[in-house]
């Protein structure tokens, strides 16, 4: 397998239903070095299903695919079709703790299967030069010790993977749900730590609470890189100082609001004149103005008149900053 040229120093994390293709263009937008993650994808979708679930925009690079799954015959296949589509990385989603991924044998409650978990990531390799990664948490249910977690890392770290991406919660794979799992088991950054001790080999990238830029410096003091999920989504105008605040790079994206609103118009222009919605862009940028005064009425008024579809999206777009302008003058 060929290195990772690939800094994964800060990612934005895989959010289903919110980390489509339309997200990540607008993401892409405000960094050029953040490794952007797609939404989970499963083998039988890509291999069964009637939709294009690899499409992506060539402007979201460096871009990862997240799969989900457990065969590792189905998911090799899938890697080699991600690789010749020019994705830059494969994913394992081994954290997700959804009832319906728990009946399809992957997600989280892989962990308990690690020696599993090597096979299909042996089996991916074996058939693309791109990294094969895997996304965990540091536990699942009553096996939360760090013995289960350093177990788990040494069989799959064994078959060939050398970066994980580790959600620093464990996953109660009964009695919470999905969303209950993101906030109530503790965070555990110091088990994070203490693998990247015990492996410096390894890449390890840590997710899981993280909200500033501050947070992140600290984290690098003991890993690899950064995952942030919700907070990106909520709070998009973050990744505008990634490039210089994280990566260090003077010459870095760092586009003034107005200029993001400028590309994403006319990207969803491009759309809208190949037969889509402007809303599938659109309610991505909810979060925009957070914390600018007007910020309220401009989410209004795009999910009120987005959802119409009877206003072109660029158009609607500068209607809606109509209101922040406004509210500056004011």
């Amino acid at each position: 397998m060929s290195v990772s040229k690939l800094d994964r120093k800060f990612c934005v994390a895989p959010m289903l239903d919110w980390t489509d293709r339309h997200c990540r263009y607008f993401y892409r937008t405000m960094s050029k070095h953040a490794v952007l993650y797609t939404e989970m994808v499963t083998t039988g979708a890509i291999l069964h299903g009637k939709a294009d679930f690899l499409q992506f925009n060539e402007d979201e690079h460096p871009v990862a695919l997240q799969l989900g799954g457990s065969d590792p015959e189905a998911l090799a296949k899938c890697a080699k079709m991600a690789e010749e589509r020019g994705y830059d990385e494969i994913n394992l989603n081994v954290g997700c703790p959804s009832d319906r991924v728990q009946n399809g044998m992957f997600g989280a409650c892989l962990m308990a299967k690690p020696e599993l978990v090597a096979e299909c990531v042996h089996a991916m390799q074996s058939v693309v030069d791109i990294p094969v990664t895997v996304k965990s948490r540091i536990g699942i249910d009553d096996y939360d010790s760090f013995e289960f977690l350093q177990d788990f890392i040494e069989k799959v770290s064994n078959a060939g993977c050398k970066t994980f991406i580790i959600h620093a919660r464990k996953a109660w794979l009964t009695g919470l749900s999905p969303k209950e799992n993101r906030d109530i088991p503790p965070l555990d950054y110091d088990r994070v730590y203490k693998i990247k001790q015990l492996y410096p080999q390894l890449e390890i990238i840590i997710n899981g609470g993280i909200k500033t830029f501050e947070e992140c410096e600290e984290h690098l003091k003991h890993v690899d890189g950064v995952m942030l999920g919700r907070e990106i989504y909520h709070n998009p105008y973050m990744m505008a100082d990634v490039d210089h605040s994280i990566y260090k790079d003077e010459e870095g994206l760092n586009p003034t609001r107005p200029e993001v609103l400028s590309h994403i118009g006319d990207y969803i222009s491009g759309y809208e004149a190949a037969g889509g919605r402007a809303w599938h862009v659109l309610r991505h940028m909810m979060g925009l103005y957070q914390g600018i005064p007007g910020a309220k009425i401009f989410r209004r008024h795009l999910s009120q008149e987005g959802v119409k579809n009877q206003t072109p999206g660029k158009e609607l777009l500068w209607q809606a900053t109509s209101y922040i302008r406004q509210r500056e003058i004011d």
